[in-house]
């Protein structure tokens, strides 16, 4: 049991951790660069205390500052959120070892899923349906390589085993480019990731982005809490999600469901994951799994009604999970749109000061923000500043009330990719729900063109 818990993060998501610790009681401590002096969650929570300067490396990566806040602070458990260092197992195991609670999962867990072989290898045993290629890693010899890709069949996509973000992945679509993309890939890895290894597997040409949620106790009980798509993205980074994942069959969702939690009771899995799947013809493929929370957490939190954070903090608590799988039911639908600093259509990032800050309301509305009137958005950080969250009885219920929350929506000051969501909410392909993965920036290039 703890009663202080650190939050090894920043922006909207700190302030989330925040607000589930103060409702279980727990006391809070804020660490933060000098550039997020004077953000909002540092103002809230019980104590604050400076890491460094503005670059990451020398803040929210800084695994010594951040442990050594913990120690001064008397904090007993520390909850890295998402990005930073929330899937860094050595980082994790640095906690424990410091006789704190590292609020998700173990350190073997995180190097296991973190290793893309090894989690096709693990998600396979645990009969998880995956992408067809090998379990292993692209061997060295070329002849090799040409025969592994040709048994997969072309197209195939050769992909960094430690990889992740979209980086560290290439398209082949036949043999004559395939050394040459393993070649420059494999140096891509190695200097990204510090681990050269690869795999290849087949290359879905036209597939969604549909993930299944989990949460697990230490005590082997394991949940899995529904479906959510996410396939509209540009360069593999995600723009919009929503749950459930429209038009796929509840069954097929829920043999993919089961079949998932086996795999958590398999591998001693504990606190919330995600697996990560692309669905193509009717059938799903896994191709990773994140152990931490996720950005878009919160179009489940509004379908199944559970605090994911506040569950995520309770389960390193060593309390056991109230809630059986018979009692998760799927209400209604849920859509997220993330408000980047950022201009809407060339997506440059857009820093500076909030001069104005207007968010919208209303039944079924949700923003997730740590920004304000006379904030500055830094420059050094990834340019997420909310999240507009809506759910409804039915996917049009929730989209129509997302148009009206966006149109309520007023930033001034910067620029904010405001205007593409509302754009791509009345796509007519979107508006029926089922895209595929590509469909955004197939939108994108159609409106240069035009």
């Amino acid at each position: 049991m703890f009663n202080k818990v650190l939050i090894a993060n920043r922006g909207e998501i700190a302030l989330r951790i925040q607000r589930a610790c103060r409702e279980l009681g727990l006391k809070t401590v804020a660490v933060h660069s000098e550039a997020d002096a004077d953000a909002r969650y540092v103002r809230l929570a019980d104590e604050a205390l400076c890491i460094g300067p503005a670059a990451p490396g020398q803040s929210y990566l800084n695994r010594a500052a951040i442990l050594f806040a913990a120690h001064v602070s008397g904090a007993q458990a520390i909850h890295p959120g998402y990005g930073f260092l929330s899937e860094n197992a050595d980082f994790a195991a640095q906690v424990e070892a410091a006789g704190m609670a590292f609020i998700g999962p173990e350190p073997d867990s995180i190097r296991t899923m973190g290793d893309k072989v090894a989690a096709k290898r693990a998600m396979r045993a645990a009969g998880v349906p995956c992408v067809p290629g090998p379990d292993g890693g692209l061997p060295d010899d070329p002849t090799e390589i040409l025969r592994v890709a040709q048994e997969i069949g072309y197209p195939v996509i050769v992909k960094a085993a430690g990889g992740g973000g979209g980086r560290g992945m290439r398209v082949v679509p036949g043999p004559e480019q395939l050394l040459e993309a393993v070649s420059v890939t494999r140096e891509e890895a190695r200097r990204a990731f510090g681990k050269p290894e690869l795999y290849v597997e087949k290359f879905l040409e036209h597939p969604r982005h549909v993930e299944i949620q989990v949460l697990c106790d230490t005590y082997g009980n394991a949940l899995w809490l529904g479906s959510r798509d996410c396939s509209l993205q540009r360069r593999h980074q995600k723009v919009l999600e929503e749950a459930p994942a429209p038009g796929i069959d509840p069954e097929l969702i829920r043999q993919v469901g089961e079949r998932c939690v086996e795999a958590c009771r398999q591998t001693n899995y504990r606190g919330a994951g995600t697996f990560e799947f692309l669905f193509e013809n009717g059938q799903f493929y896994f191709i990773e799994m994140n152990t931490r929370l996720q950005v878009e957490h919160p179009v489940t939190e509004m379908t199944s009604g559970i605090d994911i954070v506040r569950e995520q903090i309770r389960i390193a608590q060593g309390h056991a999970l109230t809630i059986r799988q018979s009692d998760i039911r799927t209400l209604g639908h849920s859509l997220e749109c993330r408000i980047n600093a950022e201009d809407p259509f060339t997506f440059a990032p857009c820093p500076g000061k909030i001069s104005v800050w207007e968010l919208p309301g209303g039944n079924g509305v949700r923003v997730d923000s740590h920004m304000s009137g006379g904030a500055v958005v830094p420059p050094y950080y990834d340019s997420l500043i909310a999240k507009v969250i809506t759910h409804g009885a039915t996917r049009e219920e929730a989209l129509a009330r997302m148009r009206i929350a966006l149109s309520e929506m007023r930033i001034e000051g910067i620029r904010t990719n405001v205007p593409l969501h509302q754009a791509m909410l009345e796509d007519e392909g979107f508006s029926e729900g089922g895209v595929d993965i590509h469909h955004l920036e197939r939108w994108l290039a159609k409106r240069k063109q035009t």
